[in-house]
């Protein structure tokens, strides 16, 4: 996950239970998992689920406009036609299915399965690097192999940084070699690093206070976590302001409120015509153990050493693969995440998580014979913590067709104990997403918040008024791993990505499905 883009700004491009055992519902799953016996003349076949609303009860389908559907929706709270929720609500058993599916059945730790084998051959997969890209092959042979259709890749630009060997050591008041990670963009020492006098501070003003002081000297920020989202300025922007003080080099607390004495790495930014210094991330011990020393009156003597490199952008791909609406296949829903990583762990949780539940959940809905009305489109992004590069790109390409784009997802804050989704789009969509997490009930998955939080790269789509969603999840210890090396796949848990995996398939199909387009 990647709050910092600033990279993108710059480039230019314009009641049954879980197991499923019982369907109490007048109609049947033509599916063996579903546990109930089919009654319809498709059963069986494999794709007998198409149309499933028109199967179930063609009177009945909810076929009102758009337009018309805004009249009868209050802003300020939900009112759906009664016909709507009723077309919503048959689709109670096809959701269990999928849950029972994923959960219980035949994909059961298959989401777990497929990440780890991913991570555990790729490991890390930075922007620019030869392995994202024989990652982002491999990949377009298994979506290939799980028979989703047209499988290709679109390119985008991204920009390519090298970490190279880094080091740090405390040399005064006492000798100690100190954990870094070289930030994102950042620009290497001196081929002999750099030996500097250190001031730390907790906050930009107080480094403004320090004046002349700070020049020729190495900046610490001991900032303190309040939110990623408040806090993640001091990793972005503060060689920035450093450098405009005369200051040699930057060494930023981790922003995250856990740690064991671990390093987070992540974007950073230079500004034109502000000198660019070398810049990393210490723990948080190390930040509070050099505030203590300083705020004592020891003199901090610091060495500094970084490879790190700047290298001309390189071509990179977004990974892509649907399964065809049947009676729509020119209108798109999207899942989504990103399958780039920095380079440090596995890149298990951020992202390959939400990643590998976005194309999971179109081969969990293909092997259960499941084509919706409008194409379901499954892509993986790429490059997305350098600045949404890929996405950004995705959408230039796309650009003059977003009216094609019914409803965009995507997950990139991890893959916990799913919750629900939070939204961003019209109140009327909002509405018909709420009654669709009613269907996740087996999940304990009905939770709606607003506005869309953990969707980065689709943001260039609701942007523009096209409703999205992000995965709600119990994602508490999400910081505690987030950049480092703890990103493996010791973080993930086979339930929570059957589950997850389940939710994604389930409610994306419905939308997908559904006799309406998501009101705008």
């Amino acid at each position: 996950m990647m709050l910092n883009r600033g990279f993108s700004c710059r480039i230019k491009i314009s009641n049954s239970s879980i197991n499923g055992k019982r369907c109490s519902a007048k109609f049947v799953i033509p599916y063996q998992v579903f546990n109930c016996v089919a009654n319809i003349e498709a059963a069986g076949k494999k794709n007998a689920f198409v149309g499933f609303a028109n199967k179930l009860d063609s009177k009945k389908t909810f076929n009102r406009s758009t337009s018309s559907l805004s009249n009868s929706i209050s802003r300020d709270e939900c009112n759906l036609p009664d016909e709507l929720t009723e077309e919503i609500s048959r689709y109670k058993p096809i959701v269990e299915g999928i849950i029972n599916a994923s959960v219980n059945g035949i994909f059961k730790k298959r989401t777990w399965r497929t990440l780890a084998r991913f991570v555990d051959k790729f490991g890390s997969r930075i922007a620019g690097s030869d392995n994202l890209e024989n990652s982002i092959d491999y990949m377009v042979d298994l979506l290939k192999k799980n028979q989703l259709e047209n499988v290709h890749t679109e390119p985008a630009l991204v920009p390519k940084w090298v970490r190279g060997r880094e080091s740090c050591w405390l040399v005064s008041p006492r000798l100690e070699k100190l954990s870094i990670l070289g930030l994102g963009s950042s620009i290497g020492t001196p081929a002999k690093g750099i030996t500097a006098h250190a001031v730390v501070v907790e906050s930009f003003e107080e480094l403004k206070k320090l004046g002349k002081v700070v020049e020729g000297k190495i900046v610490v920020f001991n900032e303190p976590f309040i939110s990623y989202e408040k806090t993640v300025k001091y990793r972005g922007y503060g060689a920035i302001e450093a450098a405009k003080l005369g200051a040699v080099a930057t060494l930023i607390r981790s922003v995250t409120p856990f740690s064991i004495d671990s390093p987070h790495t992540g974007w950073q930014h230079y500004q034109e015509n502000v000198t660019q210094i070398p810049t990393a991330a210490i723990s948080i011990e190390i930040a509070e153990t050099l505030q203590r020393m300083y705020q004592a009156g020891d003199d901090i003597l610091i060495y500094l050493y970084m490879e790190a490199r700047n290298l001309p952008p390189v071509m990179s791909r977004n990974t892509i693969g649907d399964i065809t609406g049947h009676q729509h296949p020119e209108k798109v829903v999207v899942v989504s995440g990103h399958l780039d990583s920095w380079d440090v762990g596995q890149g298990a949780m951020d992202d390959g998580g939400g990643a590998f539940i976005s194309w999971n959940a179109l081969a969990l809905l293909k092997v259960l014979g499941l084509r919706p009305r409008r194409t379901l489109r499954s892509i993986l992004w790429t490059a997305e913590e350098e600045g949404l590069v890929g996405a950004a790109a995705y959408f230039h390409d796309h650009r003059n067709n977003t009216a094609a784009f019914d409803f965009v997802m995507e997950s990139d804050e991890g893959t916990f104990q799913p919750l629900g989704l939070s939204f961003s789009g019209s109140s009327e969509a909002g509405c018909i997403l709420k009654e669709i997490l009613k269907l996740m009930h087996p999940l304990n998955a009905t939770q709606f918040a607003s506005p869309m939080d953990g969707g980065p790269d689709i943001e260039f789509f609701t942007n523009v008024g096209i409703p999205g969603a992000a995965l709600l999840n119990a994602n508490e210890r999400y910081f505690w791993y987030h950049h480092s090396n703890g990103d493996r796949m010791t973080v993930e848990d086979p339930t929570n990505l059957d589950m997850c995996t389940a939710l994604w398939a389930a409610s994306a199909f419905v939308v997908a499905d559904l006799s309406i387009d998501m009101p705008r």
